[in-house]
């Protein structure tokens, strides 16, 4: 685990599905008193319809426009929008087990619940559990991929003004997430 060196201003939270990188990302914005964007509220449409590309990315255009902020989410259709302003990106690398259990324990409890998500869409039984669109498939299906693809990236030095900070565990993350709330110095950053 990597804690924060400088004034991390603009930060993007990255990690597998249902590693809680909108939970990470609300908790930061909240104690920092700045913008939360979640790029699946600005991706996603009624009846689970993507947005258009070119609407998607100027969403993403204009979320990024501010000095200060925290997004959460993958969406490498945005990334050279997005990170190009990026000071710190934080990387939620949990196991795939763990994402299994908080991805069963999430779906369930929205399942019952019937809770509203992006543009009112609502997850189902059969659409969590019994398709190719399931969470927990898309869990499986992407983690290793999506975890070459942070470990790339971070090595490529294409995004040189980034600075990583990697969580491999709950407990990791909320170190980085107090961190990141004091700021370098301990002090609030901003």
């Amino acid at each position: 685990m990597i804690l924060p060196s400088r004034c991390a201003s603009r930060v993007v939270i990255v990690g597998s599905s249902c590693a809680g990188k909108t939970t990470f990302a609300q908790a930061l914005a909240q104690a920092r008193s700045c913008v939360c964007v979640d790029l699946d509220d600005l991706f996603w449409g009624p009846d689970w319809t993507p947005q258009p590309q070119a609407e998607f990315l100027r969403s993403v255009a204009q979320a990024a426009t501010g000095d200060t902020w925290v997004v959460a989410g993958n969406y490498g259709t945005a990334r050279d929008i997005l990170w190009s302003r990026t000071t710190t990106v934080v990387w939620l690398n949990f196991s795939l087990p763990l994402l299994l259990w908080r991805g069963v324990r999430r779906t369930v409890k929205r399942v019952v619940s019937r809770q509203e998500l992006f543009q009112g869409n609502r997850e189902s039984f059969r659409r969590a559990f019994l398709s190719r669109e399931s969470i927990l498939w898309w869990i499986v299906s992407t983690h290793g991929r999506r975890r070459l693809e942070f470990e790339r990236l971070r090595a490529s030095g294409h995004f040189p003004q980034i600075e990583w900070m990697e969580a491999r565990n709950p407990t990791e993350a909320a170190a980085i997430l107090q961190a990141l709330q004091q700021g370098p110095s301990g002090d609030a950053p901003f």
